[in-house]
């Protein structure tokens, strides 16, 4: 929320001036009658209040609170109630359903008050209050608070332009007897302020010495002394001002004041020290000698002598005499119950007090080092929020923190308050929030006129800082609690998903949603391949995905940031002043004064100029380093005029750490893979060769993540002459020791079959090999043969059978039959005596030859077995081997839900 306030004189239209003439106006008053408005807005403006409320449900609550806020503090408690429930719905209407920011503008006459409620959807239509079938039913969501304004205000009305639709309501105050001043409304006695049996009003006058010359029987009664023990004493020797420098000339200068209000302290007799609400009146005597009549009242009695702020309830009501708590005399109760809005109530109440044109408030960094903007109004706060100036030393340095201060022109000590810079002020007043002798802010108040402060303000709002640090200080410790508790989830939670990928691509991604929006408004990834290499953009985010394609090109044309391994945020100017030249070119362009065709890039602008706002904020940098080395850099961006808070740097630091080292993990298991995985793929045969009359398929995968070979293997090769070798082989086992003994098989089995030996004699020697591996030999089971196509379209196949799963024969009547017999398995036994078995495949015969993984998938109990794929296989008559292969495969996937837990290796082979 943003606020300003402008007392007394007539105030400039709040709209903008392009957007005055309106394009529609509609006016409503009187007993339902439109009519046009025609008189101006008020007679004579005294005071105008201004606040803006984004989007979100909570925004309805805190218009009502500026609302009420803002009459109570301009005496209007009579029709507080009335502009508060307007407001309400008004603001509902704004915020919720038309889902736009609501501007509220409250402008105080002598006779009453408008409030102005614009929002910036003005195709969302007002209907005319004379078609009552339009207005809605008092019990629908919509519509209530037209006919709330019809029934409560005074006028009301409403004014469209552009890109603005204002509702306006007028509320007039109640006519009062002749020489009322003010009046409030009637209210139960349970409600009426406390006081003693009896309220005392000492009555003290001072002469132009700033002696007591008279002294009335209630300020003995409250104070304890007579009249003679005082007479002719300073009041300084007895008042306790605030504990801040020039307390004596601090209350001389307030008694040489024509009218002064405000709370301090009289010593009594008794030594202790009685808070005061006084209100001094200058007056001079028949001949000409100036003196200062004071009416003091005990500070919680102070409603006897000006009306307060707020009525307190009846259940917060001291019973027992005593003060009540000054927080909540500066505050007003209820007291907002988090940090943003007590701090926005102190600086609005800072302003009202000092009849200020702004106001603002700085927290200290722990170490004291640094003050953060937390809240102001009457100033650009966005544009401020949560900037960091120093406060000892350096450029833009806050060099009044730890004092009381009044600067009375700015202009003559430029640089003094930083945050004023630029912003028109020309006259300031700072004090030191303190607790326990420790700076824990600084509190402001500014005004347009120079000279408008002096040491007395200085004195009033040190006293208000005094009475509120206590009570910010514990907010602000229960802010960091809350926020120390959100970190250490947030974290953990990240860490949980970084944890759970080893992917890099998706590591990237996850880094910068975590970032945006919950910390940053926008983020980039740069990374970092080798210490040779240039930083490279690799990923961007923006909370609005439009704009992501406008950030990315505007990153590409900079020079990325220096990768530098020192930890911590810092600064990076480069795309806020980027987008800004940007901007500016496009939009001189735009108005033809480059000379160049402006038709051409007049489309561009808009791109442009959001882009420079999306970037245009604060933007820092932070170090990847992971096992010593930058890796990359993450960038945290904000739009426009926007600063980062100390403590979400904070977390961005935890977090960047371990980003950092999944980062480096994905990309060491990235290379592993890679590595692992071209390895794998040496040990897959080049292809299948074209065998005339024959059709050869394969269907192959491979149990385990990332792995493309495990412990099964087939080959399809040519021999000579005609021949054609064929092999399908599990090693014991699965994963990357496995694929090691079976590229030793494959290999060895195409140079043996080339050099001319029988199945038998391959096989026996492919046995010597793995046995000569030792303790990493495992066993083997293999189905080896050599096919020879014949000229009658069939083809002769002479098969050894080792310890595999039998081949199976579908002949083209839909039988099937095993193709061959069982023998000894490999790399167990040194002598083998094996021996090849002949078969003849007809044309449209089918020799099936699976791996275990096939028969052994198991549901529970069940496995599928030889049976079952011999089932499976008579199924498939008629069929090409390639659509032989895919039904066995698709059968064995919906045996079992499961993924499979064994490599799988299906060769299909058909006589065509």
């Amino acid at each position: 929320m943003t606020t300003g306030l402008i007392p007394g004189g007539q105030p400039p239209d709040p709209r903008p001036s392009g957007l005055r003439p309106p394009q529609q106006r509609r006016d409503q008053g009187g007993q339902g009658s439109p009519h046009v408005d025609d008189r101006p807005r008020s007679s004579v403006i005294t005071a105008r209040a201004a606040a803006s409320f984004e989007p979100v449900g909570r925004s309805v609550a805190t218009a009502r609170s500026f609302v009420r806020d803002t009459l109570q503090g301009w005496g209007f408690a009579d029709i507080v109630d009335d502009a508060v429930v307007l407001t309400s719905e008004l603001v509902t209407n704004a915020v919720v359903h038309a889902g736009t920011h609501a501007d509220v503008l409250c402008l105080r006459s002598e006779d009453g008050v408008r409030i102005e409620v614009g929002d910036r959807y003005p195709e969302r239509e007002i209907p005319l209050q004379g078609s009552p079938a339009t207005m809605g039913s008092p019990d629908r969501e919509g519509g209530r608070g037209l006919q709330l304004c019809a029934a409560i205000a005074t006028r009301w009305g409403v004014d469209y332009t552009s890109t603005h639709k204002q509702v306006w309501f007028q509320l007039d105050l109640p006519d009062r007897p002749v020489g009322t001043r003010t009046a409030g409304p009637s209210l139960p006695a349970d409600l009426l302020p406390l006081a003693d049996s009896r309220v005392r009003v000492a009555v003290v006058q001072i002469d132009r010495a700033g002696a007591v010359s008279a002294w009335n029987e209630d300020a003995e009664e409250l104070f304890g002394y007579a009249a003679d023990q005082v007479t002719g004493k300073p009041l300084t020797d007895l008042a306790a001002w605030p504990h801040t420098p020039g307390t004596g000339t601090g209350i001389a200068e307030a008694l040489q004041l024509s009218r002064w209000e405000g709370s301090y302290g009289i010593r009594a007799a008794s030594g202790r020290v009685t808070p005061v609400y006084a209100s001094h009146l200058r007056v001079r005597d028949t001949d000409g000698e100036p003196s200062t009549v004071c009416l003091l009242v005990r500070d919680h009695e102070r409603a006897v002598l000006q009306t307060p702020s707020r009525v307190p309830a009846s259940d917060s009501t001291p019973t027992d005499g005593q003060s009540t708590d000054p927080f909540e005399v500066f505050i007003g109760s209820p007291a907002p119950d988090d940090l943003d809005g007590l701090l926005q109530r102190t600086v609005e109440r800072a302003r009202d007090m000092l009849d200020g044109d702004s106001a603002f408030l700085l927290l200290a960094t722990d170490d004291e080092t640094e003050l953060e903007v937390r809240a102001s109004t009457g100033l650009p706060s966005a544009r401020q929020r949560f900037a960091r100036v120093p406060v000892e030393a350096g450029p833009g340095r806050y060099g009044s923190a730890r004092m009381p201060a009044v600067h009375e022109d700015l202009l003559a000590v430029p640089g003094a308050v930083p945050l004023l810079n630029g912003t028109g002020m020309r006259s300031v007043v700072t004090v030191p929030l303190k607790v326990e002798g420790r700076l824990t802010g600084s509190l402001g108040v500014a005004a347009e006129a120079p000279g408008r402060y002096t040491n007395e303000e200085a004195l009033r709002l040190q006293f208000a800082a005094d009475r509120i640090a206590l009570a910010v200080e514990s907010a602000r410790l229960g802010e960091l609690e809350r926020l120390r508790r959100g970190s250490l989830s947030f974290l953990v939670e990240a860490s949980d998903l970084l944890a759970g990928t080893l992917d890099r691509d998706q590591t990237l991604a996850l880094m910068a949603q975590m970032t945006v929006p919950t910390l940053a408004t926008w983020c980039a990834v740069y990374t970092i391949a080798d210490q040779a290499s240039e930083p490279y953009l690799s990923y961007v985010l923006h909370e609005d995905e439009e704009l992501i394609d406008g950030i990315k090109s505007l990153l590409s044309k900079i020079a990325p940031p220096d990768p530098v391994p020192t930890p911590g945020a810092r600064v990076w100017a480069a795309p806020g002043e980027a987008a800004h030249e940007a901007a500016l070119r496009s939009s001189m362009r735009s108005l033809g004064l480059t000379g160049g065709p402006t038709h051409q890039m007049s489309s561009g602008i808009g791109p442009t100029l959001a882009t420079a706002s999306a970037v245009g904020g604060e933007t820092v940098v932070l170090p990847l380093v992971a096992r010593n080395r930058v890796i990359g850099m993450l960038t945290l961006g904000k739009p426009t005029d926007e600063h980062f808070r100390q403590e979400i740097l904070e977390l961005a630091e935890d977090l960047s750490r371990r980003a950092a080292l999944a980062l480096d993990n994905a990309r060491l298991y990235s290379e592993r893979t890679a590595i692992s995985q071209s390895l794998q793929r040496s040990l897959l045969p080049p292809g299948l060769p074209d065998i005339d009359g024959v059709e050869v398929d394969v269907i192959y995968r491979a149990a385990g993540e990332g792995n493309e070979v495990g412990g099964d293997f087939y080959d399809v090769f040519p021999i000579s002459d005609g021949a054609y070798g064929f092999a399908i082989g599990d090693v014991c086992g699965t994963g990357p020791h496995a694929a090691a003994v079976t590229g030793l098989a494959r290999h060895a089995l195409r140079l043996l079959a080339r050099e001319g030996l029988s199945g038998p004699a391959v096989l026996e020697r492919l046995n010597s090999a793995i046995l000569d591996e030792g303790a990493r030999s495992r066993f083997l089971t293999l189905l080896y043969g050599e096919m020879r196509p014949r000229p009658d379209g069939s083809a002769e196949l002479k098969v050894v059978c080792a310890g595999h799963p039998l081949p199976l024969r579908l002949r083209q009547d839909g039988t099937v039959e095993p193709a061959a017999e069982p023998q000894p398995l490999l790399g167990v036994i040194e002598d083998l005596e094996l021996y090849e078995q002949t078969v003849t495949l007809d044309p449209g015969d089918v020799l099936l030859c699976v791996t275990d993984g096939v028969t052994e998938r198991r549901e529970g109990t069940r496995m599928l077995g030889d049976d079952g794929l011999t089932d499976v296989l008579a199924t498939c008559t008629g069929l090409t081997a390639g659509a032989v292969a895919a039904r066995v495969m698709r059968a064995v996937e919906r045996f079992a839900s499961d993924a499979p837990s064994d490599d799988m290796a299906i060769l299909a082979m058909r006589v065509a």
